[in-house]
């Protein structure tokens, strides 16, 4: 009774881990699917619950992973992506791919790379406004879904989404 007492009072702090769950949703499309939780259990009955409804399957750890690079993404407004890569070079940066389309500058480095990139761009230029500053996981191939495909997925997807642990898809 008395930790419930202190845990409804705010007496101890709850106890949140990250969660990562992969599997294969409706129309083949692969999925991982981020999610917080201080009940692992509950959110991977929960998770399992969803696929279930949706005919889609869960998959164990690594099963889908491999076709996702976990990735530190950064874009920002610009047009000299030469200057960019030079100082993160300078600062030592391992840059796995930078780019450069309609006026956006986009960086991608290991996500242990993150603060190191973030403090180079910001020293390149100390006004730069991020529109995407994130650690994420990027698919490393498209797969088009269709036909009857699409309203199952979006079924999944909002499903999914409604879930309280459940940070990303």
């Amino acid at each position: 009774i008395e930790k419930a007492l202190d845990k409804a009072s705010g007496g101890t702090g709850e106890d949140f881990q990250p969660a990562l769950y992969e599997g294969i949703a409706p129309g083949g499309a692969m999925v991982l699917i981020s999610a917080l939780t201080d009940n692992a259990n509950r959110t991977f009955g929960e998770i399992r619950g969803v696929f279930s409804k949706c005919k889609a399957k869960l998959g164990t750890q690594g099963s889908v992973s491999h076709m996702f690079d976990h990735r530190a993404m950064f874009v920002f407004a610009g047009d000299d992506e030469e200057a960019a890569l030079e100082a993160l070079m300078m600062a030592d940066v391992d840059v796995s791919d930078i780019e450069c389309e309609d006026g956006m500058i986009t960086v991608l480095v290991p996500p242990t790379e993150f603060f190191k990139t973030k403090t180079a761009l910001q020293e390149m230029n100390p006004d730069i406004d991020f529109e995407v500053e994130e650690i994420t996981y990027l698919p490393t191939m498209e797969h088009p879904i269709a036909g009857d495909d699409v309203e199952q997925f979006e079924r999944f997807a909002g499903l999914i989404n409604d879930l309280e642990d459940v940070q990303e898809i």
